[in-house]
């Protein structure tokens, strides 16, 4: 089996727990792009963001499948792919979290805005600032967003929601589920974050969207993940990787275990995946 197209989750996949980029990781993104490999990214973070990471690899034409699905693109002005909840929908929603112990930040492909309250442990600083990002990424906080949204509304590809609380989470979640349609509600096991995006938007959808762009079947893309909302395209991948800090449903479902994102878990296995594979021309010219 050749493998084409390899696509890579970013916060503790490609990145160690420091938020950064080992070298040995730039150099096995490298050897997999010799080889003509497509690679992509596959992340949560809204598109600016991915973009930075995908220069430091050097994939300056890459589609990045961003905003957790919600946005797919090589530029941010031409975006090939996105699904975004309307400025009504996201004015009711924000209506209705409000009512909860809830820092809200809406995800805008070039800005995002966000509640100003105060959770336990800071949440809202340790979640949505990276370092550096506002200075490419602008980020606002106000006291209302109902308010700021009634004069001037804003439709998103993603909206991510940091509860005080489980209970509040599981409370928020019951209510969004019967006043809501055409909406996709992840939460993440065992924590108070979630996040909400178009119906349709995942990322196990984005890269369907973008392997059938690219005319390449599923039995030929691997996909490395680590967290609870890389399951579906792990699992549908024709290699699916978990790294091995991974929660065990996602190993559970992979073909290949890894190394941690803190031993350069995905330089070992895409050297060890890729080191007898020919590079993709040449299997082609073979082949004509």
């Amino acid at each position: 089996m050749a493998y084409r197209l390899l696509a890579l989750n970013i916060d503790g996949t490609l990145l160690n727990n420091q938020g950064r980029l080992t070298r040995e990781t730039k150099e096995a993104i490298e050897f997999v792009k010799s080889k003509g490999v497509y690679v992509t990214l596959v992340t949560n973070r809204h598109f600016l963001s991915a973009k930075k990471i995908a220069k430091a690899l050097k994939l300056p034409s890459s589609l990045l499948i961003t905003h957790s699905g919600g946005f797919i693109g090589s530029t941010v002005d031409k975006p090939i792919y996105e699904k975004r909840i309307s400025e009504e929908k996201i004015f009711n929603l924000v209506q209705v979290l409000e009512n909860f112990e809830c820092h809200i930040r809406i995800m805008h492909e070039r800005f995002s805005i966000g509640n100003r309250v105060k959770l336990k442990g800071n949440v809202t600083a340790k979640t949505t600032l990276r370092s550096g990002e506002p200075l490419f990424y602008p980020i606002q906080f106000v006291d209302s967003l109902g308010d700021t949204l009634m004069n001037e509304p804003v439709s998103s590809p993603k909206v991510e929601v940091y509860f005080s609380s489980r209970k509040e989470k599981e409370q928020a979640e019951r209510i969004i589920a019967s006043a809501f349609q055409g909406i996709e509600w992840f939460t993440y096991p065992n924590e108070d974050r979630c996040y909400i995006t178009a119906k349709g938007a995942t990322k196990a959808a984005g890269l369907r969207f973008v392997a059938q762009e690219l005319s390449i079947p599923m039995n030929e893309v691997v996909v490395i993940g680590n967290c609870f909302d890389d399951i579906e395209m792990v699992e549908q991948a024709g290699m699916g990787v978990a790294m091995g800090h991974s929660p065990q449903d996602l190993k559970r479902v992979a073909d290949w275990v890894t190394r941690s994102n803190n031993e350069n878990g995905v330089a070992y296995m895409v050297k060890e995946l890729f080191r007898k594979q020919q590079r993709i021309g040449y299997l082609h010219y073979l082949n004509s």
